[in-house]
């Protein structure tokens, strides 16, 4: 399996956005792909992230090349009238199916237990995502029901809830994460 490291995304990062969220067929279960000038305002929103600390966007990097591969986050979010981390994952399809979006998910997942300033953190996947879903599964979330969900802002899509508490002292199991 390909070992990973997450760097903090940086000014640098914004032609990996432009491949991640222009691209049709990345973004086919997120509404669609964002414009040139969506994108721009994304990366400024992900620069300034950290400064509240508690949401963090990290730019997927493999260890062994340092090539930019991808992007994983969380950010503060409120859900059912609760406050709670949300966490998403985009990896380029050459190197999609490797793994590579399981062990980032599962470092940002540390990351926020470092701290953490909620209990609960949620991930989203469309139903009809069976990639990401089986990620949550090999993480270790919850699955607490399909629903409804804005995204982007003004489409409805439907997803599943992913729930995982932030709180349990058992770590990830690495033998899940081989699966």
């Amino acid at each position: 399996m390909v070992d990973v490291l997450l760097q903090p995304w940086s000014e640098g990062d914004l032609p990996l956005l432009q491949k991640l969220l222009g691209d049709p067929g990345m973004m086919e279960h997120l509404g669609g792909p964002e414009s040139p000038e969506q994108i721009l305002r994304r990366h400024q929103r992900y620069l300034h992230l950290p400064e509240e600390g508690t949401d963090y966007m990290f730019k997927i990097v493999l260890k062994a090349s340092g090539e930019g591969v991808g992007s994983v986050g969380y950010w503060r979010k409120t859900w059912r009238e609760q406050s709670m981390y949300e966490i998403g994952w985009l990896v380029l399809p050459a190197y999609q199916g490797q793994g590579i979006a399981t062990k980032a998910a599962a470092a940002a997942i540390e990351h926020a237990r470092q701290a953490p300033q909620y209990r609960y953190m949620h991930a989203f996947p469309s139903i009809e995502n069976p990639a990401s879903n089986a990620i949550c599964r090999k993480l270790g979330f919850t699955f607490m029901e399909e629903c409804q969900f804005e995204y982007p802002p003004g489409r409805s899509m439907m997803v599943n809830d992913w729930r995982l508490d932030l709180l349990e002292t058992e770590s990830l199991n690495p033998r899940r994460m081989e699966n």
